[in-house]
């Protein structure tokens, strides 16, 4: 517990910190954000802002991970470092992106082709990986189960080794391409995508601490769970949500940075690959289920918009609707934080309960 602490305090530090550096570097480089001219007005004012914010997150979760374990002398997991590559590849890809918007000056980066395949390329290596490397009781990072709050019936082994490796594999890029898609289509207006990721990524520090506490490696019992390296894993969420954390003070309305795709492809993967990780794949469409009701609402206008020709709101995603509804963009990202942390707690609330059930 020390160690999660530990880490917490460390990411949170270096974010607060190191943000206000690199806004000066982007600045000196003329690194600012390009503002569709077709979006909400109000956006305009906004052209110009430092982004790719997102390498402070990632280099402040990456940095506490290292030094907390020197720190404490424990051993790196292999779980924990696979969802960091994870965060690390699709931040990278994020980075490619924004870097080509800022450079040529227009609202496209990566071509859409070129991006999915930076994103396929990293979540397949990321679930090959996640399959093997076995500890002393023979547990992986991840098993070829689809989860909910731990492992259901449905697995993905029962077609073979090869045949189940390719559909875990399948099933890992849908997840990895939900979460990341779902946080880049949220990061649209200040502090909302950063602020629901705190709480999301709390939510994961709790899971696997309780996983670690309730684990079948060190206390076996008929509800103890699977999950190898819950306590890392919690390690790795508490990194996240204090770079979020330290992030979220620059990126407070009115932001002096943006995270760009660099943060929120990276926290998109970190958490899908703690959902992987910790066994809980079903679970998070719960804990970030204001991700999913953005994404959804793409989906509709798009869909709509593409059957009858008319759209449901009047601009996709929902944030945005409600700007030009004329709602203030802070009376929005306060409210989207207050619908994100009532799902946070019922996802918990699911979780706690099917302990408390199995175990009456």
């Amino acid at each position: 517990m020390k160690a999660v602490l530990l880490a917490a305090a460390i990411s949170l530090v270096v974010a607060l910190l190191g943000t206000p550096m690199f806004i000066k570097f982007l600045v000196r480089q003329g690194y600012g954000q390009f503002i569709r001219d077709d979006g909400p007005t109000s956006h305009h004012t906004k052209r110009g802002t430092p982004t790719m914010g997102g390498a402070v997150i990632i280099g402040a979760s990456l940095s506490a991970y290292f030094v907390s374990h020197l720190l404490t002398l424990t051993p790196l997991t292999m779980s924990g470092l696979l969802v960091l590559f994870l965060m690390g590849g699709l931040g990278l890809v994020g980075f490619l992106d924004d870097y080509i918007k800022i450079s040529k000056q227009r609202s496209l980066g990566l071509r859409s082709g070129e991006k999915l395949a930076g994103q396929t390329l990293v979540a397949v290596v990321f679930a090959v990986l996640a399959l093997q490397f076995p500890n002393s009781h023979f547990r992986t990072p991840a098993a070829p189960f689809v989860s909910f709050v731990r492992d259901t019936p449905v697995n993905f082994a029962f077609a073979g080794t090869l045949l189940g490796l390719i559909l875990f594999v399948i099933w890992a890029n849908l997840m990895i391409a939900g979460t990341s898609n779902g946080v880049n289509l949220t990061d649209g207006l200040d502090g909302l995508a950063t602020g629901t990721s705190v709480m999301v990524f709390g939510a994961y520090v709790l899971i696997g601490i309780w996983q670690f506490n309730q684990n079948c490696q060190t206390n076996p019992g008929t509800k103890c769970y699977e999950v190898r390296d819950a306590h890392d894993l919690a390690l790795v969420a508490a990194c996240v949500m204090g770079a979020c954390f330290g992030f979220l003070w620059w990126n407070a309305s009115p932001a002096k940075i943006f995270m760009g795709d660099t943060g929120s492809l990276a926290l998109g993967g970190a958490l899908a690959g703690l959902a992987i990780t910790t066994r809980t794949e079903l679970l998070v469409v719960i804990l970030g289920g204001l991700f999913v009701i953005i994404t959804l609402s793409v989906i509709i206008q798009v869909g709509s918009f593409k059957l009858t020709g008319k759209r449901v709101f009047r601009m996709a995603p929902l944030q945005h609707h409600f700007e030009l509804v004329g709602w203030n963009e802070v009376t929005i990202v306060i409210r989207f934080w207050i619908i994100a942390g009532l799902f946070v707690a019922l996802g918990l609330g699911i979780f706690y309960a099917e302990w408390v059930a199995g175990a009456a």
